[in-house]
């Protein structure tokens, strides 16, 4: 069993940064592919980031290439989202998933555990 617990979200500005973590529960997180996906009021939950067990391969959507940065840090159990030059489009429930297969894998939704999320909301 595996306990995601995400934490960073907020309130900023269009423009602005946010750094999302996700705490892992459990001594085998770095056996696990992580990624988010996040979720905005009345749309279907879409895929943002994903990145390998060992950290050395990473995804991401087209929407958020070149702004987000998934990283993760096996000695803490927590993976990352740095996101900066936020836009209102951004606004959603941020997830975190994992799942002990490839980072196409987790893009595709098919994790077997998931966070509760955290709110990002972008003001214009």
């Amino acid at each position: 069993q595996v306990q995601l617990v995400e934490s960073g979200g907020g309130l900023v500005q269009a423009g602005g940064s946010l750094r999302l973590s996700c705490a892992a529960s459990g001594r085998t997180f770095s056996t696990y592919a992580m990624g988010w996906f996040r979720q905005a009021p009345g749309k279907e939950r879409e895929f943002v980031a994903a990145i390998s067990w060992r950290g050395t391969s990473t995804y991401y959507a087209d929407s958020v290439k070149g702004r987000f940065t998934i990283s993760r840090d096996n000695a803490k159990n927590t993976v990352y989202l740095q996101m900066n030059s936020l836009k209102p489009e951004d606004t959603a429930v941020y997830y975190c998933a994992a799942d002990k297969s490839t980072v196409l894998t987790v893009s595709r939704g098919e994790a077997d555990y998931w966070g509760q999320g955290t709110q990002v909301t972008v003001s214009s």
